[in-house]
């Protein structure tokens, strides 16, 4: 039988060949690559994910080992002389002894002093291997006195050295260096340490995103991720070094609770960055949406009911970094009692003193260093309505809530019962906190992490964490509802008329804010629901509203706000303004001009919430526009169609003088918010295929098209088109001759002078790739007295404009107004349309044609990158397009109109 020669045997033979480097680092990638494999296969049968992480640290250590015993023991030989002492240290994460599959190996070579030419030789040789193995190395080279030197003044040395552990080589003088870095830990004031990291947490915080809540979160350094519960571990290091991980200070500190959950918010995110990294084959640690399908499926995630598997494993994420906050917030309730940080409260550092400790006005409340804390739990087991009333105090003192009096609130949920929420004390506190507090966003924010906002109320508690899987969305259901009450709150104080002046004016006139802000609370709560988001959501509302003792009229009121949160943005961006039908049917949804008041303050609210960039001018124009002409008719003024080339004569004028005209300028700012497009405007004689042609020299002259308008009046068309580089900047902004070009271009192609050529292939988009977006099309004969209106959802992608706009073309119908909108990787468009004669569409054949021909162009995925596989999922589209089905005279023609 033929004996495998061992390991050892095959690197002493790999040493002797010519290039050793070149041979050991075969030998090395072999065994390497077999013990992260095995790892993965641990992965995979669902192994913890920090134990696997182990897995993948103890391949690092045995093929660390092997490489040092070469380079120290055959190639360069040890010396008895006390100088050529050197070991192989781990420090920072690995030290830890965890690692993912392409994590960084943070090493330290540790000399006793200076280095010497064996020295060097040894350090040259392991560090070139590691780097012909692909491994990124974070390499430094100490003697004893420098790592103690440093570490006393660096709190990033000291962080790394916490954790150190000895690899390979001369052990004693690794438990020498270890040791004295120890000790002088140990005597050393741990306060100047804990402030750095808390510091070096603050700016990471900043850098990623103040909010936890972000759709694409970063695993490793995103807030409540793994570096903050790794700086819980550093600080319990710090204060008992001897202590592996901590343990003795963590136990003391948490509760066994919050130990099980500090335990299995490691195990989740590890899991998750091990399959990022795998997945993208480097050290990725954004969960970017063209992640997220796959991580799911690799961890066993199934979708139930509506709610598909992604989104489940995204919420199950957030609920995640939702306990690492609290953790958080226990441990620096514990350092503040042994004085070990300094409080941090906003409201304390907001005011040059305040005395340490006061008693509040309620029994059991009391002012500690600037923020709110309470004796203890037993306060809220007295009175449970105290649980509310905490937070209202909060608020209008204008304070922070101390960890403490969090922590008593997380320990005491269950008092929350069926009578508490219906309790008339507890339910006002709860409506003065929402619709009369200073900081509603603060504060309810507060409620949400510590649980008792959904505890409180059920129905917010089913979308706690939830996520919607698309582009549009920058946040959580919840995040994003919560950041919508804090901007109705700035807009009521006026902190925002200069972006909102019409909705800053009109707010004033509501009467009702309990009932306004309600409606924004409960707005979303209908997400994922089996009858579909607004219905799903005003039975929820309704539920909530009669929970809290809110009369019936005011019921109805809020039940409606948020059956209906989504029409006046569905009417503005997708039917035609300057018809008076339109006008007409909003007014008749929307009933009374304070429903109409508050319809556009949530509105503006919902839309602003969703993240940065959604909101802009071009939709703000829109919305004053309906809200104007809508209250003028309550007010009993005749609807008139408007005309809709007054907003540019000139231009008007001279395409009637040259048949065509065309002019660009950026985009009109609003205060705060960047310029984001540029405007094109296009004026001229109407002939069939005519905005077919425009749409098809933008796409071919590489312009996306983020917002459209086209109107018609006495044979002369004006087409507004708002426009996008590929790079998402406006066009023209960086090559202002490409955007001269253009406008050339289109004057020629209104005139149909010229070829018009065709729009490049598009770009492989790895993120856009992972949306499944399900064709819809609607048709609606009722929307128009003068045209048939055709509203299309498909997958946005460049050119899409011109090949639906070619299809009406060679239908035979003409365009008489269109109306543009992205959603994120959705594009909803909506084009009024008449046949040759000027007509509606009449025939149903003829619309099972449109349909036909429509669903050829619009079935289509974006690409993924060259050579890449990219796992994808349902696109959510709850709240995106909603006009059609909200109309039972609307006829869906395309058999994916039920997608959501």
């Amino acid at each position: 039988m033929t004996v495998s020669p061992s390991l050892d045997d095959r690197l002493d033979e790999a040493a002797r060949a010519g290039d050793p480097r070149a041979a050991v680092s075969v030998v090395l990638r072999e065994t390497y690559d077999a013990a992260r494999a095995r790892a993965e296969r641990k992965l995979d049968g669902g192994m913890k994910g920090r134990d696997v992480a182990r897995l993948y640290a103890t391949a690092a250590d045995d093929m660390l080992a092997s490489l040092w015993r070469v380079a120290t023991q055959v190639l360069f030989p040890v010396s008895a002389v006390e100088s050529e002492r050197l070991s192989l240290v781990a420090v920072g994460g690995y030290g830890r002894g965890v690692l993912g599959p392409y994590s960084d190996l943070d090493l330290l070579f540790l000399r006793p002093a200076k280095a010497t030419p064996r020295g060097e030789s040894v350090i040259q040789f392991v560090l070139y291997v590691l780097w012909d193995l692909g491994i990124k190395v974070g390499p430094a080279v100490r003697s004893v006195e420098e790592c103690l030197t440093l570490s006393r003044t660096d709190m990033t040395v000291r962080t790394t050295l916490l954790e150190a552990r000895h690899l390979a080589g001369d052990e004693r003088l690794s438990d020498l260096m270890i040791g004295r870095f120890r000790e002088m830990v140990s005597k050393s004031d741990p306060r100047p340490f804990i402030a750095a990291k808390l510091e070096e947490r603050a700016v990471r915080h900043q850098k990623a995103g103040v909010t936890r809540y972000k759709v694409e979160p970063n695993v490793k350094d995103g807030k409540g991720g793994l570096r903050d519960l790794n700086t819980l571990y550093w600080i319990a290091r710090s204060l008992a070094p001897d202590s592996r991980l901590g343990a003795t200070v963590m136990d003391e500190m948490f509760t066994s609770r919050e130990r099980r959950a500090s335990d299995d918010a490691f195990d989740f995110l590890w899991r998750v960055r091990i399959h990022l990294h795998l997945i993208a084959g480097r050290a990725e640690e954004k969960l970017t949406f063209d992640m997220q399908p796959e991580v799911a499926r690799r961890m066993g995630w199934q979708g139930r009911g509506d709610e598909p598997a992604v989104e489940r494993f995204m919420r199950r994420y957030f609920l995640v970094a939702r306990d690492v906050g609290a953790l958080t917030r226990a441990m620096s309730a514990k350092l503040e009692a042994r004085h070990q940080k300094t409080a941090q409260g906003l409201s304390r550092l907001m005011t040059p003193f305040r005395p340490a400790r006061r008693k509040m006005e309620v029994e059991g409340f009391w002012v500690d260093q600037g923020r709110l804390s309470v004796e203890g739990p037993e306060v809220f087991a007295a009175d449970p309505v105290k649980l509310l009333t905490l937070f209202v105090c909060a608020d209008r003192h204008d304070l922070d809530l101390h960890p403490d009096a969090f922590s008593a609130v997380t320990r005491s949920l269950s008092l929350v019962t069926p009578r508490l929420r219906r309790d008339p004390a507890a339910t006002r506190a709860f409506l003065d906190i929402l619709a009369h507090g200073q900081r509603p966003y603060r504060v309810l924010t507060i409620m949400n992490e510590t649980g008792l906002l959904g505890r409180f109320l059920p129905e917010w508690g089913r979308i706690v964490g939830q996520t919607q899987f698309n582009m549009y969305h920058a946040y959580t259901v919840d995040e994003h509802t919560l950041q919508a009450i804090g901007i109705i709150n700035d807009i009521a104080r006026g902190k925002l008329k200069d972006d909102h002046p019409l909705a800053t004016e009109i707010v004033q006139l509501i009467s009702d804010m309990e009932a306004l802000m309600l409606g924004m609370l409960l707005h979303d709560v209908g997400k994922g629901g089996e009858r579909g988001q607004l219905e799903d959501g005003a039975i929820a509302a309704r539920r909530a509203c009669e929970r809290l003792g809110v009369d019936p009229r005011r019921i109805e009121l809020v039940v409606w706000l948020v059956r209906s949160h989504l029409a006046l943005s569905d009417y503005a961006q997708k039917r035609d303004l300057s018809d008076p039908a339109t006008i007409r049917a909003f007014a008749e949804l929307v009933g009374d001009p304070e429903r109409l008041r508050m319809l556009l303050v949530l509105t503006v609210a919902d839309i602003r919430a969703v993240g940065p960039g959604v909101w802009n001018g071009w939709k703000g124009q829109l919305m004053r526009t309906l809200y104007n002409q809508v209250a003028g008719l309550f007010r009993g003024e005749d609807v008139a169609r408007e005309d809709p080339l007054a907003e540019h004569p000139a231009l008007v004028e001279r395409a009637r003088q040259t048949g065509a005209a065309a002019e660009a300028a950026p985009t009109a700012p609003v205060a705060g918010l960047a310029v984001q497009t540029t405007e094109i405007s296009i004026a001229a004689a109407d002939r069939p295929g005519l905005f077919a042609d425009l749409a098809q020299t933008m796409a071919a002259l590489g312009a996306d098209v983020t917002d459209a308008r086209v109107a018609t009046l006495d044979g002369v068309v004006l087409d507004v088109f708002r426009v996008q580089d590929g790079a998402g900047l406006p066009y023209g902004q960086a090559e202002p001759r490409r955007l001269k070009t253009l406008v050339e271009a289109l004057e020629k192609a209104a005139r149909g002078d010229g070829r018009i050529g065709q729009a490049p292939d598009p770009t492989g988009n790895a993120r856009k790739a992972a949306f499944e977006v399900r064709p819809v099309v609607m048709v609606d004969h009722h929307a128009s007295e003068v045209a048939t209106v055709v509203e299309v959802s498909c997958a946005d992608r460049p050119g899409l404009l011109a090949a639906l706009s070619r299809v009406f073309n060679d239908e035979g119908l003409n365009i008489r107004s269109a109306h543009v909108a992205s959603y994120g990787e959705r594009a909803v468009d909506s084009f009024y349309v008449v046949d040759g004669k000027g007509r509606k569409i009449a025939s149903e054949q003829r619309i099972a044609e449109l349909r036909t021909a429509l669903e050829a162009v619009l079935d289509s995925r974006a690409p993924a990158p060259a050579g890449r596989k990219v796992a994808s999922a349902r696109a959510s589209a709850r709240d995106v397009s909603d006009l059609g089905r909200r109309s039972p005279r609307a006829k869906p023609v395309s058999p994916g109109e039920q997608a959501r």
